[in-house]
């Protein structure tokens, strides 16, 4: 399954809202440097769909606050 996605990095706390269509919005702590963002948003998405880290990776936007992720 993919999921579409806007990340916020750098916010003060934490959340993964569901917005209609489907799409996330994924606020961070963790500010883009180092790929600490990307790391904590693929966290995120696995801990809300209760699967393992592994399942979950970017298929794209590595780069930019739009992402699409594969949920397997």
């Amino acid at each position: 399954m993919y999921v579409k996605a806007r990340v916020r990095a750098g916010a003060k706390k934490e959340e993964v809202v569901v917005l209609p269509d489907n799409r996330f919005e994924i606020l961070v702590k963790q500010k883009p440097i180092q790929n600490l963002a990307n790391r904590r948003v693929v966290e995120l998405v696995a801990a809300h769909f209760h699967i393992p880290v592994e399942k979950v990776r970017i298929i794209s936007g590595h780069h930019s606050p739009s992402k699409i992720l594969s949920v397997e």
